[in-house]
């Protein structure tokens, strides 16, 4: 039974982040129409958001220390950070140690001005194409970007690391009744989870209780009766393409204690991702985060040393085999909309 609860918190780990990038990618499907393959590439550069925020804060200038001396016996000179000019040593010392959940609020601005630079520079004049043409165009900016952030963060992993607070691990088995030490699960894995949680309960709340919202489901349903009602349709599509932006980067930024970023963790996302959205139903927002979850759970359970020793490999292509099945029997995807990618 412990073995089977640990699957299940791994599988939640992963399957927020499946469900927030594909809750993205639903977002700009069902508003817009445009297969975005380049969603992925707004998860990493959220990533490096964080990443940036962090080497901005450790920005430090050399100090002689009177009080330390190096083997020679000279004053010893240190660094430090700028940040603790301004705030104060222990204030600039605790900004550092939480930039990573800070940078939310720097990434958020800047996540939502890349999203609509996207739709108006690009996106837009796609509208109307062929998704095989969409799904081109915007892989082809995926790969740009994804070399941008290699020009300039380099090819090697940074590892950007959670707040100290969130350091180590929980003792999950001793919380819900089991032995202790059975049940042991990293901290910042669980408030991951929280996060997304919370991220994918506000867009649901946005879009269900606000006038906005509304307006865009029913652009969703028939756009073009909301445009013959005098209201500008294409604006608000515009800026829930940069709030989709903004769900992938939040989604990234959060992400990085848990996975170094790199220059291609973009792309490992995006096809994950996008296999989560068609199994859910293209289209579908509660189709996208329910697959999210499962495929994550179903991707750890089938990571089992057990099941790996019976079927080995299965933990890398099970995604698949589960895509395959679905669409062979329901090819809608669990909660798809009729009509949907259907001639």
């Amino acid at each position: 039974m412990d073995a089977i609860i640990l699957q299940i918190l791994n599988g939640l780990d992963k399957g927020s982040a499946y469900a927030l990038i594909a809750l993205g990618l639903t977002l700009i499907f069902g508003t817009l129409g445009v297969v975005n393959f380049a969603h992925g590439a707004l998860f990493m550069i959220g990533a490096f958001c964080a990443v940036t925020l962090n080497k901005l804060l450790t920005l430090s200038h050399v100090v002689i220390d009177e009080t330390k001396t190096d083997f020679l016996g000279n004053p010893l000179k240190v660094q430090v950070p700028y940040v603790n000019d301004i705030f104060g040593e222990a204030a600039g010392a605790a900004i550092i140690d939480w930039s990573v959940p800070l940078a939310i609020f720097f990434a958020v601005p800047v996540m939502i001005a890349i999203g609509v630079i996207m739709e108006r520079g690009l996106i837009k004049h796609f509208y109307k194409r062929p998704h095989a043409d969409q799904i081109l165009v915007t892989f082809g900016l995926a790969i740009v970007l994804q070399e941008i952030i290699k020009y300039f963060y380099g090819a090697n992993p940074i590892p950007t690391p959670a707040p100290d607070a969130f350091k180590g691990s929980f003792d999950f088995g001793a919380a819900i009744g089991f032995d202790a030490n059975t049940i042991i699960y990293p901290y910042w894995r669980l408030v991951y989870f929280g996060f997304a949680s919370l991220i994918i309960g506000a867009v649901f709340a946005f879009l269900q209780f606000t006038t906005f919202g509304m307006v865009v489901r029913a652009g969703m349903a028939d756009r073009e009766t909301v445009g013959l009602l005098g209201i500008n349709i294409d604006k608000r599509f515009t800026i829930m393409f940069g709030l989709a932006a903004a769900v992938a980067g939040l989604a990234g930024v959060m992400y990085t204690p848990i996975n170094s970023p790199n220059y291609h963790m973009g792309m490992d996302f995006l096809v994950l991702s996008f296999v989560v959205v068609v199994v859910g139903g293209m289209g579908s927002l509660p189709g996208a985060v329910l697959a999210g979850f499962l495929l994550g759970i179903l991707e750890s359970f089938a990571s089992m040393r057990e099941i790996i020793d019976i079927i080995p490999g299965i933990n890398q292509v099970i995604i698949y085999l589960v895509a395959v099945i679905i669409l062979l029997t329901r090819p809608r995807g669990l909660m798809g909309r009729k009509g949907v990618m259907e001639d």
